[in-house]
């Protein structure tokens, strides 16, 4: 069994962070590890409170773990602080955790800040060159990019913003949930080609998750040897699924449900 190596926030309710890339590995067939940057407390209503783990700790808990099992491919979520990026940054290199999906988190659904204002500029020079694909959603792309969200509201301008990405060195992005028309778009560049998957427009009330999951799946696909293309494709399949069938946990945005990915038992 292949193997893959999350860093990133635990979310109580069970519908982010940890869990839901521990979920989203589970059900495409790779053993799951954890290092937990940060313990949160929220539900399906926002992020109520949230406590960062000591740094040095959080580099414990990388290098203990890779230096005792194969880690076939890794992702990061939530890391809050400059040390946190830096420590991470230094973890993954001495520990050669690729291939690496960068997954820029910096706001919950609810609005909460998960990313320090003053800590972008760290993940844009330290995580971004390094990660082998980074999946920014429309808000994080803005921010990272440094152009108003406003303006991006087409997947012309998301290839525009594609290139600002290959210009500060990344290697290839997914940029997520480009609205068009009743259909959203994640569009896929590798410095030479574009690449669109396309679904219908999904229910926003029940995308707790989502970009979780998103980037679980494509790290899960690498860590099982497909091709980018082909994560990236997979991990689209598996979450428009798991927002469809979602079941409604909570009073606020309610969780995907990455479970109804798994085979059904005759």
């Amino acid at each position: 069994m292949k193997t893959a190596l999350t860093i990133a926030g635990s979310d109580s309710s069970g519908g982010a962070g940890i869990q839901a890339d521990l979920k989203t590995f589970s059900v495409l067939g790779v053993y799951g590890m954890t290092a937990i940057t940060a313990i949160t407390a929220q539900n399906t209503l926002g992020v109520k409170e949230a406590f960062e783990v000591p740094v040095d700790l959080i580099r414990k808990q990388i290098d203990v773990t890779a230096g005792d099992i194969q880690v076939d491919a890794t992702k990061t979520g939530m890391l809050s602080s400059i040390a946190i990026i830096e420590a991470v940054e230094d973890a993954i290199k001495r520990n050669n955790l690729l291939p690496y999906v960068c997954d820029p988190v910096m706001v919950s659904k609810s609005g909460t800040e998960l990313l320090k204002k003053d800590a972008i500029a760290a993940m844009k020079k330290r995580l971004l060159p390094l990660a082998t694909v980074i999946t920014p959603n429309l808000h994080e792309t803005a921010a990272l990019t440094g152009v108003d969200r406003s303006i991006i509201d087409s997947v012309a301008v998301a290839k525009d913003e594609a290139r600002r990405f290959q210009q500060m060195g990344v290697k290839a992005v997914v940029i997520k949930n480009i609205p068009a028309g009743d259909q959203t778009i994640d569009l896929f560049f590798d410095g030479k080609e574009f690449t669109e998957f396309a679904a219908k427009a999904q229910p926003s009330e029940k995308t707790h998750g989502s970009g979780c999951a998103f980037s679980a799946a494509i790290t899960a696909g690498l860590a099982n040897r497909m091709s980018l293309v082909e994560a990236i494709d997979q991990a689209k399949q598996l979450v428009n699924m798991a927002i469809q069938y979602s079941d409604g946990q909570g009073r606020g945005t309610a969780p995907v449900n990455v479970l109804a990915w798994s085979p059904k038992k005759k």
